[in-house]
């Protein structure tokens, strides 16, 4: 299972980002605006441990199509994009680590996407 720490810090190794409770949840920020990813731990009782992210146009249909064992359409952020992770399945870290990159890149400003590539 990939945890709260680990999700910590692969989000805040990413450029102007920083953590803070949005809904009494972990929720990580680019430049303490906009979200980009949220931890969520037994939501509502579900007995899962997810990360719900930003995705690309297009990305939360394939996924959850492709591996609904592992993604799945988040309520309140789902109609806007979001994808939701099974941290507490065996995805693979790689692909966590993926979703968290991509989510930032959906969200961040042009300017600050435009300098990492650079």
């Amino acid at each position: 299972m990939i945890g709260l720490e680990r999700v910590r810090e692969l989000c805040l190794a990413l450029p102007e980002t920083n953590e803070r409770l949005s809904h009494g949840r972990p929720a990580f920020y680019i430049r303490d605006k906009k979200t980009f990813a949220m931890f969520m731990d037994n939501h509502h009782g579900s007995d899962r441990v997810c990360l719900w992210c930003a995705a690309p146009d297009g990305m939360q249909a394939a996924l959850i199509e492709s591996n609904p064992e592992h993604y799945f359409r988040p309520p309140y952020v789902g109609h806007r994009g979001w994808i939701g992770i099974y941290l507490d399945s065996d995805v693979p870290e790689d692909d966590v680590a993926g979703a968290i990159e991509d989510a930032f890149l959906a969200v961040a400003p042009k300017s600050l996407v435009k300098a990492l590539g650079e």
